[in-house]
């Protein structure tokens, strides 16, 4: 932590929430249609053509996700840092059990797993080019539980099909795109647990929530259970990351430029190079992993234009 910082200064808003997760795919026709498909994600915005066409697919109004096409890069290899998963938020269980519903119909992804949380309940998959999607709900604060100073988390039983018997509905899932849902949080892989820790929570902001699972790190603003998390399982000892499919850009936001000060003073502090166009700072984790955190009232066509790592 920044100690030369005032208080208020050294996290990170507590009114953050996640942006748009980008990807750099091979086939982007492949896996356009598949989170459209699967996760009823529609396509909201497309720019260039052919080796370089960006495409942005959400629900509703709300960007979810940004594909790069990038066919000449090679396959990410799955024991170097980058994404674990990208998870997607839903309101309510009808609304997760549709999606899930839908994505297991899908063959040119798998299925890999169900899991309550304590905090949530979660399905996972993996898409056509080895990226990990979860798709979860939370379940009300209030039954949250916290021991000294954690949020309890756990990886219990789901029974995937008696979660669709209880809350499948045809309502729900004929509605599909126009129910809402957002990204929630981004499961990273990391070389090493104390070294993310300095950079996600000391320079970035956020506040540890639970450091009692073996090689892994959870941080959240604002008390929520994890917006970020961080895990060795399978990348320890990982150095800085190749180019290659996969991960491109993580997204947060925060409530306005004061914010971001906040940010680029802890950045400075800490030594670490950034970018700043006055409504997104960029800057690169110690793996090369891209993290921007923008203001609200982002554009499509601004993300779009965002690089992507």
């Amino acid at each position: 932590m920044n100690r030369d910082l005032p208080a208020d200064e050294r996290v990170i808003s507590p009114d953050l929430a996640m942006d748009a997760v980008t990807l750099r795919v091979g086939d982007l026709e492949t896996m356009s249609g598949y989170y459209a498909s699967a996760f009823a994600l529609e396509p909201l915005e497309e720019r260039g053509q052919g080796r370089t066409a960006h495409r942005v697919l959400g629900r509703g109004a709300t960007p979810m996700l940004r594909l790069v096409h990038t066919p000449d890069l090679p396959a990410g290899d799955p024991r170097q840092a980058g994404l674990f998963h990208t998870a997607f938020l839903f309101d309510d269980a009808a609304a997760l059990a549709a999606t899930v519903y839908r994505a297991v119909q899908d063959t040119r992804g798998r299925f890999t797993g169900s899991a309550d949380h304590l905090v949530s309940e979660a399905f996972y998959l993996t898409d056509p080019e080895g990226n990990g999607v979860e798709l979860y709900t939370d379940r009300p604060r209030e039954q949250w539980t916290l021991r000294d100073g954690q949020i309890l988390m756990d990886t219990r039983w789901l029974d995937p099909n008696g979660y669709l018997r209880a809350h499948l509905t045809e309502d729900a899932l004929a509605a599909g795109p126009s129910r809402s849902g957002r990204v929630g949080h981004v499961h990273l892989q990391v070389g090493d647990v104390p070294t993310a820790r300095a950079f996600y929570v000391g320079a970035l902001g956020l506040e540890t929530t639970l450091t009692d699972i073996p090689g892994a790190l959870f941080a959240s603003a604002g008390g929520y259970h994890h917006h970020i998390a961080m895990n060795t399982w399978n990348s320890a000892g990982a150095g800085p990351r190749a180019a290659a499919l996969g991960l491109g850009d993580v997204a947060v936001t925060v409530p306005g430029r004061e914010d971001l000060d906040a940010l680029t003073a802890r950045l400075r502090a800490a030594a670490l190079p950034f970018a700043d166009d006055g409504r997104s700072v960029t800057v690169a984790d110690p793996w090369g992993t891209q993290v921007t955190v923008s203001v609200p009232g982002t554009s499509v066509e601004a993300l779009l234009e965002r690089p992507a790592a």
